[in-house]
């Protein structure tokens, strides 16, 4: 049997830009992927803390550095710029191994730059 745990989530994130005209996903900062061990093109649920919404989709990398954090497509109706997200990621595992997971989280701060993984 394999179980869903939490491996990866970049927490309180501010979203940068939301883009209707895209044919979906999230960008998210390249050196905030590193951070918290989210893989360009992995599924990740996305939370919204302003109007409680949440969307699955699939990550593409924006500039290291940039800070950005960018809705794109159709999630764009339901996640605005300002907002302020949950970004996270999950791993199918046995019960053995979700025994030894550790989530990498990453905290940051408004300009969304890491302040601390864990």
């Amino acid at each position: 049997m394999l179980i869903k745990v939490l491996k990866s989530k970049i927490h309180k994130a501010r979203v940068t830009d939301a883009r209707l005209e895209y044919q979906g996903s999230i960008a998210i900062d390249q050196s905030l992927m590193e951070a918290s061990g989210i893989l360009p093109y992995e599924a990740v649920w996305v939370a919204d803390l302003n109007n409680g919404n949440r969307i699955q989709t699939y990550v593409v990398p924006a500039p290291g550095g940039s800070g950005e954090v960018v809705i794109l497509g159709p999630a764009a109706k339901l996640i605005n710029r300002s907002d302020v997200v949950v970004i996270m990621a999950f791993a199918y595992c046995s019960p053995q191994e979700a025994a030894q997971i550790r989530p990498r989280i990453v905290f940051v701060d408004q300009a969304n730059r890491p302040l601390d993984a864990g």
